[in-house]
């Protein structure tokens, strides 16, 4: 009864509820109009008409173009305002002039290294071009004797955070989509907290959606009274808005400008394994040190001066003062990376596609979600044919069904292409990763689906000849080895309406 009750008087049932009677009312006033005013029908008509020609007209996935014009002429009435809501992705004049700002400001911070990818293009030009787009596109460059080690969970990097935390003397920022409270959490706010005594500035980003279920409503503020700083991202609101869609799914720390995590880790009990949600919870991150942490430190000052509207002097935290202890004579490159979903380039979608199209003998691949479209299909399926061989692991047991009904409508096309589909028999799979040839490899937060690679901030971090590399090959063999190999005549059992409800939910799959 207490639970029912948390839940019925809790902050997402209330905002649930409130946007569930905005959009009643809305339809009811269309409703209403529709039948008293022929003029109302007519602009109805005329704006779903507008709506078609500009989504016909604009340069985005076709997939997504698709998963608006059905609704549209389905529901002509509905169809066009709706679309002008909530799917137009626009920009206010005061948005855009800060994005305008932060990227700027993010390329002029970030010091391109054009003589470095020169130097990767004399021993393969593959990789200098790719490290080039990256370095292009997101403003992020590459980085040599800094020091990268894979961290194959949850739990390991749970004991390697804390370590590292313990060690700061000068600053940390934690940037997460989920804080939830509970054993992993409130081991870290100890060492927080005790780290603010000592004088250390902390400051912590979270995602008030993502977080919505987990923290209490005003939780900044408990954070504040600490002393720690805190910022949260695009706070939830019970009014109708596209704003809705674009959130902060990085997972960012950041120990005094040396030491850098990412990967898709939240600081969630699940992640650990603390308890069971859905099986074993399966997740990976990716720990560097070195200059290569000044990206992921410029990721998280830039998205704190969005959040606070402020314009900080960035070289304040650059890891000068301990920059000895920040070399490394380690071989290899290491280049994080971010993707922001306001600036009309898919990084993260053309950073995979990369991988994939110029692979040669393999590509090995973990997402929780796959949710891609004919292009990364044809991708995927076009290397297998010419010989490469391309595996990818996704979870057995979902944490959405909606979402792993798409995946699996998946299956049959990528199968019958060459690609070997594994599902992680003991639970839920997490981690997204990439390993391609003994030489590429990426470790971070974008997942393959159409939020991750278009409607969210998120990160990466894209490693040539490092020896994390291998170790994301080794611990992909490794997960395979307790997994379920998806073949062509499983897929042959699958029930007839079960296939046609993966087929009608794969239409609307990019606003899953």
């Amino acid at each position: 009864m207490k639970r029912i009750k948390k839940i019925l008087f809790s902050r997402s049932t209330f905002i649930i509820l409130a946007l569930f009677l905005q959009l009643l009312l809305l339809i009811t006033v269309i409703i209403k109009f529709q039948e008293y005013f022929v003029e109302f029908y007519a602009i109805s008509l005329i704006l779903s008409l507008a709506a078609l020609l500009w989504i016909l007209s604009k340069n985005i996935n076709p997939t997504y173009k698709i998963a608006w014009i059905i609704p549209i002429l389905v529901f002509p009435v509905f169809g066009g305002l709706f679309y002008f809501y909530f799917g137009g992705h626009r920009l206010s004049m005061k948005t855009r002039v800060k994005m305008n700002y932060i990227e700027g400001k993010t390329r002029e911070t970030l010091a391109a290294q054009n003589k470095l990818i020169n130097e990767m293009g004399v021993e393969n030009e593959i990789a200098s071009k790719q490290s080039r787009y990256i370095q292009s596109y997101s403003g992020y460059p590459p980085y040599k004797n800094s020091f990268s080690e894979y961290l194959s969970s949850g739990e390991v990097k749970f004991e390697v955070l804390k370590d590292e935390l313990r060690k700061a003397e000068r600053f940390i920022f934690l940037e997460y989509f989920i804080i939830g409270k509970g054993v992993m959490w409130e081991s870290i706010l100890g060492i927080l907290r005790e780290k603010v005594q000592q004088g250390v500035e902390v400051r912590v980003i979270y995602d008030d959606l993502g977080c919505m279920k987990r923290l209490p409503l005003g939780y900044d503020k408990e954070l504040e009274a600490m002393g720690i700083k805190c910022g949260v991202f695009n706070p939830m609101i019970p009014l109708l808005s596209s704003r809705l869609n674009n959130r902060d799914h990085r997972k960012i720390a950041v120990i005094d400008g040396c030491t850098g995590f990412t990967g898709g880790i939240n600081l969630a009990d699940e992640y650990i394994n603390e308890y069971e949600m859905y099986g074993h919870w399966k997740d990976t991150a990716i720990m560097i040190k070195g200059q290569a942490v000044w990206n992921l430190t410029v990721m998280f000052l830039t998205m704190w001066d969005f959040i606070k509207g402020l314009d900080e002097d960035f070289a304040r935290y650059m890891f000068k003062a301990a920059a000895e202890d920040c070399e490394f004579n380690c071989s290899g490159y290491i280049q994080p990376y971010a993707d922001t979903p306001l600036d009309n380039e898919a990084v993260g979608e053309t950073v995979y596609s990369n991988l994939i199209n110029k692979s040669n003998k393999y590509v090995y691949i973990t997402t929780p979600y796959l949710v891609i479209d004919y292009d990364m299909i044809k991708s995927l399926t076009s290397a297998a044919k010419s010989g490469v061989d391309v595996r990818i692991i996704t979870p057995h047991i979902p944490d959405k069904w909606y979402v792993h009904e798409v995946t699996k409508s998946l299956y049959k096309p990528l199968v019958e292409g060459g690609v070997r589909i594994f599902e992680y028999t003991p639970g839920f799979i997490h981690s997204k990763t990439f390993v391609s040839d003994d030489k590429y490899g990426v470790v971070g937060t974008i997942n393959m689906d159409y939020r991750s690679l278009y409607f969210h901030y998120e990160c990466g971090v894209w490693m040539y000849e490092t020896k994390s590399v291998m170790d994301v090959k080794q611990d992909f063999i490794d997960t395979q080895a307790v997994c379920q190999e998806i073949k062509a005549e499983d897929l042959r059992k699958i029930s007839l309406p079960r296939t046609l409800l993966g087929t009608a939910l794969r239409v609307f799959a990019p606003m899953m």
